[in-house]
């Protein structure tokens, strides 16, 4: 290892950081899992929060007893309202980096009603700057809630076509659980996983209970049920390697889900 690191601080000292020898010593160095046994989970907006006290109160429900066994992360989604807000600020002709902020603070709201029902649970909620205090409250009460919505602002990258920030709740939430180093990442959503069409609209669709991206990509279902940008992030992740997408309105569910149990579609790296 000395020698590696040795090698790496004379690569370092003398190359471009995109130097392809430069970046094969850096890939030897050991990876570090912050938050090994905690659990990333995705509450989505628009298809939880924004159904409203009936979606909600059993899955805060179902949060507080899992707390007991689980050391939980809970992201939240932006929503209805935050479609309205891109829809708007799109016709203004306004920059991805703006409909990113105005995203953010749906997501927000989102996080601090779910903090608020949390609370007396002793569950808070965190701004992204107070993710630094997330161990703390694992800790204490193996929960913490925080806004979905990575914080790029100005600096979303932009889409390739139209406006729409490509990175939202989706990819926020495993790029939490990615380099926090976490032993899950599970999405809650109003539908059992992934289809072969839109269950909403197509009487046709057939569920799939497993599926790899490179497979998604294939078939045309890459944008269907996560943000096309968490396939990528999936493919290059070193901890993370599959996530789930589960049913939240469906009683028990994200419990067997943090057990272990395949409850909705599985989506693998590989």
């Amino acid at each position: 290892m000395v020698e590696t690191m040795t090698q790496l601080d004379l690569l370092l000292s003398q190359r471009s950081l995109n130097d392809e020898q430069l970046q094969a010593a850096a890939e030897k160095a050991a990876d570090y899992r912050i938050l090994p046994d905690a659990n990333v989970i995705k509450i989505g907006g628009q298809s939880v929060m924004d159904r409203g006290r009936a979606a909600v109160y059993p899955l805060v429900d179902e949060i507080v007893e899992a707390r007991k066994q689980h050391k939980l992360l809970i992201g939240t989604g932006a929503g209805t309202r935050a479609r309205h807000l891109y829809s708007i600020a799109s016709e203004l002709n306004l920059p991805a980096g703006i409909l990113s902020q105005l995203g953010d603070a749906v997501a927000d709201q989102n996080a601090a009603m779910l903090g608020q029902l949390l609370a007396k649970h002793g569950i808070s909620a965190v701004s992204a700057a107070g993710l630094s205090s997330v161990p703390l409250f694992l800790a204490e009460v193996n929960a913490v809630v925080f806004s979905g919505m990575p914080p790029y602002s100005l600096w979303m990258r932009p889409s390739r076509e139209g406006v729409i920030p490509p990175y939202r709740t989706d990819a926020g939430c495993f790029l939490v659980s990615e380099q926090f180093g976490c032993k899950s990442m599970i999405y809650v959503k109003d539908e059992n996983g992934l289809y072969t069409a839109n269950p909403k609209t197509s009487k046709d669709a057939t569920f799939i209970p497993k599926i790899s991206v490179d497979e998604m990509k294939a078939r045309g279902l890459h944008d269907s049920i996560l943000e096309f940008p968490v396939l990528d992030l999936l493919k290059a992740a070193r901890h993370i390697h599959e996530v789930q997408v589960i049913n939240g309105l469906v009683p028990g569910n994200l419990t067997r889900a943090l057990a272990g149990e395949h409850v909705g579609t599985i989506i693998t790296a590989s």
